[in-house]
């Protein structure tokens, strides 16, 4: 049988991993191997060589863009259709597996999906109703211990009270929420995950259906996977031999989140009959980055190991920059993306990546200042926005009344007058008689419990979305969209917004309009669910992923952890700094001293051609004046792939004491010099610190009295000596 349309294009190892015996596997896919395509073209050599049908094949990924990816590209390579295979993420086939056994999983048939952001109103919620001070139990750490113990596989049943009163309030908020979800009929993401759990261990009819369906499992990105996830997998694969993992040990990075490292050891123990594959030809970055991230790496212990190598050559040593402080960083950062740009490069090649969010705020700045298009990676996404969330609700509610999240976040919005005692009476009522809140207000409306001028404005909401139910019965999904967006009130309630926001949130709601028209429901149907529910469940399922959109052409601002999964050919890793990366807490503690590591490891894999790392001699973040050290992880690169960029004659160093020396060096060229004192017409009186560029680009470095610490463009900022 000709196999070469399938591994012709494959290097050695790839080949090896892609055609080996239907076993246990373990592929040690180290950055920019080609893990996603060994993945598609063994799912292409169990169809077409092992003569496996497609519907008998279950792939796992972590976002629903590899997903969409890994589906395309088997159907290209085989010119097949892939509708008929299981692939997607944990928590969207999780989804779909309880979908279709929903009575089993003792769900009700028209469960619904909450993302985080409504778990955590629910949470805010329950915290009231129980009088427990949100101030003291803040809701993001209640939400974050629930979520916790679900990713163990712990139910609040099985927990022991305990004499911690720490454990013992947490855990009585955990029960409370398991029963109203149960009563609600609402699953969270990690709910989705332990409940399609706990449906194959406890039916073991349903278990041997799917081991025996799922003859060959995979599972893309192994080393992030968290306890429940791989006891799930261990369910469908044991005794099968059936599990081809593909992961890197070096780039896990999310232990922080619940992501299991130890997993990748475990499977070796689980699965004895397994074979370890190791790709190591990189395929992305030149011989110097790949040096720096094989010498970092090897600090840590308990590797799996491996040596990345390419055949791409040596190329640009590694430049290294030691900034004054963090405006001279994003000074120095900007203007080497400004000579990127000049020279011909793209925008969205150009990346840079920092440990902590609050470094963004510089760079910004500085490229704000300069005209240079950016775009901060992972913001909200569209299915985040307020405005949308709000519009699902109504649609939610308007088919599943008992939707206890959608009732709550909808009820007064836009405000039509029910007022908190009115909510509270209505929460109370359902949790002392196990109502929903649609079922609670229903009850006090027939037993007229409310004020008159309560009453009216809870049935006029409870009718609107009665309305609104009946009028979209027979409506397309965009029409039933459009109906409720417009009828809800909330495009008058937006466009009363001032400045651009409102206007942008209208266009936000017209665009949800549009995104229902070109829902593909037929690729997304799982057979058990209506039009308008699949989408709802996609747009949850959408509000969690974490990836981010492709943009236009800009530069791209992310945090280190973002930017896995990316490459760009131009990268700076700002920052290196201890205490900051790593970070402050990581330095006492070796276990997460050595994440901080792979982190570091993750970020000079992204670069394909020029990577700058810089640091600071002097920083204030959070508020605070540092004088950090340098990364202990730039002392671990080796010396001979690095380059120190000098500093250029014609700049001033702020220094204490004696500058004569900077000064009159400089003093040939500048217009203002070091500790001179100037006026600038908005920002009072101020002293220079120092100065750098020439023509159009000098700037200075201004310390006014009044406004703080400036850097200011001198054909711009029109000085007065004083």
């Amino acid at each position: 049988m000709d196999v070469s349309s399938i591994i012709a294009s494959l290097n050695d190892a790839q080949r090896l991993a892609v055609s080996a015996p239907e076993q246990a596997m373990l592929v040690l896919a180290g950055a920019g191997s080609g893990k996603t395509r060994v993945l598609v073209h063994r799912i292409a050599w169990h169809i077409k060589i092992n003569r496996i049908s497609p519907q008998n094949i279950l792939a796992v990924t972590f976002t629903n863009k590899a997903a969409n990816e890994m589906r395309g590209r088997v159907e290209e390579l085989l010119n097949i259709s892939a509708r008929s295979m299981w692939i997607g993420t944990f928590h969207g086939l999780a989804h779909r597996l309880l979908r279709q056994h929903a009575k089993q999983a003792k769900l009700p048939d028209n469960f619904q999906v909450m993302d985080s952001d409504d778990q955590l109103r629910i949470v805010k919620r329950l915290l009231k109703a129980m009088n427990i001070d949100d101030s003291k139990w803040p809701p993001k750490q209640v939400q974050w211990f629930i979520n916790a113990q679900k990713e163990e596989g712990i139910r609040a049943r099985y927990m022991a009270e305990s004499g911690d009163f720490y454990q013992r309030q947490m855990l009585a908020v955990y029960k409370a929420y398991e029963e109203l979800c149960d009563r609600s009929g609402l699953v969270d993401f990690a709910e989705l995950l332990l409940r399609a759990h706990e449906l194959l261990r406890d039916n073991e009819d349903l278990l041997s259906f799917y081991k025996q369906r799922f003859q060959q499992v995979h599972v893309d990105e192994f080393q992030d996977t968290n306890t429940i996830q791989y006891a799930w997998l261990r369910l469908l694969t044991e005794g099968n031999n059936n599990l081809f993992v593909v992961g890197d040990d070096d780039q896990s990075i999310y232990g922080w989140r619940g992501a299991k490292i130890e997993n990748i050891f475990a499977f070796q123990k689980h699965y004895p009959q397994h074979q370890v594959v190791r790709l190591e030809q990189n395929y992305r970055s030149t011989g110097h980055i790949l040096k720096a991230a094989n010498t970092l790496i090897a600090n840590n212990e308990a590797r799996m190991g491996k040596e990345l190598w390419t055949e791409a050559g040596e190329g640009h040593a590694i430049s290294l920059y030691s900034a004054f402080n963090e405006q001279d960083e994003a000074y120095f950062v900007v203007e080497k993306i400004r000579q990127w740009i000049k020279d011909g490069g793209l925008r969205s090649d150009a990346a840079i990546l920092y440990r902590s969010n609050a470094q963004s705020r510089q760079f910004e700045e500085r490229l704000m200042t300069t005209g240079v298009p950016y775009r901060v990676y992972g913001g909200l996404r569209f299915f985040e926005r307020m405005e949308i969330k709000n519009a699902l609700a109504y649609l939610r509610l308007a088919s599943h009344h008992d939707d206890d999240a959608s009732f709550e976040r909808v009820v007064n919005t836009p405000t039509r007058g029910i007022g908190a005692k009115t909510l509270d009476d209505m929460r109370l009522l359902a949790r002392e008689q196990s109502l929903s809140l649609w079922q609670a207000s229903e009850k006090m409306l027939a037993e007229n419990r409310l004020p008159p001028r309560a009453s009216s404005a809870l049935k006029g909401f409870m009718q609107l979305i009665l309305q609104l139910g009946a009028d979209t019965q027979d409506l397309a999904l965009y029409e039933t969209v459009k109906l409720v967006v417009e009828k809800s009130g909330l495009i008058e309630l937006y466009k009363k917004e001032k400045q651009d926001k409102g206007e942008t949130r209208v266009e936000n709601l017209e665009e949800l309009v549009n995104a229902a028209r070109l829902f593909d429901y037929d690729s997304q149907n799982d057979e058990n669910l209506g039009e308008l529910d699949m989408f709802l469940t996609h747009a949850a399922l959408e509000a969690g992923d974490m990836q981010a959109d492709v943009d236009e052409d800009c530069v791209q601002l992310m945090t280190l952890h973002s930017a896995k999964g990316l490459e760009f050919k131009l990268v700076f890793m700002v920052g290196m700094e201890d205490g900051l990366f790593p970070s402050q807490q990581a330095t006492d503690d070796a276990g997460r001293l050595q994440e901080e590591r792979r982190l570091c490891y993750v970020g000079i894999t992204r670069a394909r051609e020029q990577l700058y790392l810089t640091h600071a001699e002097s920083r204030r973040l959070y508020g605070k004046d540092n004088y950090p050290a340098p990364s202990r992880f730039l002392r671990e690169i080796p010396p001979e792939t690095l380059r120190e960029i000098r500093l250029r004659a014609n700049i001033s160093r702020p220094v204490a004491g004696n500058s004569a020396s900077l000064n009159s060096l400089h003093a040939k060229s500048a217009k203002y010099r070091m500790g001179q004192s100037v006026r600038h017409e908005k920002f009072g009186e101020g002293v220079v610190l120092q100065t750098e560029g020439d023509g159009d680009q000098e700037r200075v470095q201004i310390n006014f009295r009044n406004a703080g610490i400036k850097w200011l463009m001198l054909s711009y900022a029109k000085l007065e000596v004083v």
